[in-house]
């Protein structure tokens, strides 16, 4: 029996990754959490063989770093990035922070359950919508990347960005205040080392920040 632990934010999208996992009878789910504190708590204490890690979750702590942090406590647990996100700075990130698997949220109900047995079986299962040869250059340069990864929202916000919104734009796209937006702008210059808004256009549009 693989015993799983569900975390997603979003009370509907959970509830319904654990009725389908219900269908297989290989599968229990023996708990969920809805952000990054209560996964690395439940890691500790359910003692999963495999996450399913939403990579967007609010109150401080996304799925990646999450996911380092139950890396840290239990070394044995196999995460699978369960995510939206196709983009190739997520799943270079995805790679960065050694998660086992990563898988989009569109995908059909038998990819969810391959992928569990892959990575309890101890395989690498990505399935991004992106071709395999680069797939492979990306995980050929893990450890070449950025020293200083940028977190889950200074990457939305170089997306919005690149793709043309203002600040004012980008804050309520995401919620946030245009304040904030601009001093994630500015971390973000600063931890690449950037001087201006045209440099920061031009570095996303060379790392697919689109």
């Amino acid at each position: 029996m693989i015993r799983v632990l569900v975390v997603d934010d979003h009370v509907l999208i959970r509830k319904g990754i654990v009725l389908l996992l219900e269908n297989y009878i290989d599968v229990q789910v023996v708990g969920e959490a809805g952000d990054g504190a209560e996964a690395i708590t439940q890691a500790i204490s359910l003692n999963p063989d495999v996450i399913l890690m939403d990579v967007s979750i609010p109150n401080g702590l996304d799925g990646f770093t999450a996911t380092q942090e139950i890396h840290k406590q239990k070394p044995n647990v196999k995460i699978i990035m369960l995510t939206m996100h196709n983009e190739v700075a997520y799943i270079q990130k995805a790679i960065a922070v050694e998660a086992h698997g990563y898988i989009l949220k569109n995908s059909q109900g038998g990819v969810l359950y391959e992928a569990i047995h892959a990575v309890y079986s101890g395989r690498i299962y990505y399935n991004v919508g992106i071709p395999q040869e680069q797939l492979n250059k990306l995980f050929e340069h893990k450890g070449h990347e950025e020293q200083c990864i940028l977190t889950v929202r200074e990457q939305e916000i170089m997306r919005l960005t690149v793709l043309g919104y203002t600040n004012v734009q980008i804050a309520g796209q995401l919620f946030i205040s245009s304040k904030t937006v601009e001093n994630h702008k500015s971390n973000i210059m600063q931890k690449l080392d950037l001087s201006s808004k045209a440099e920061l256009i031009q570095y996303g549009l060379a790392n697919n920040y689109m």
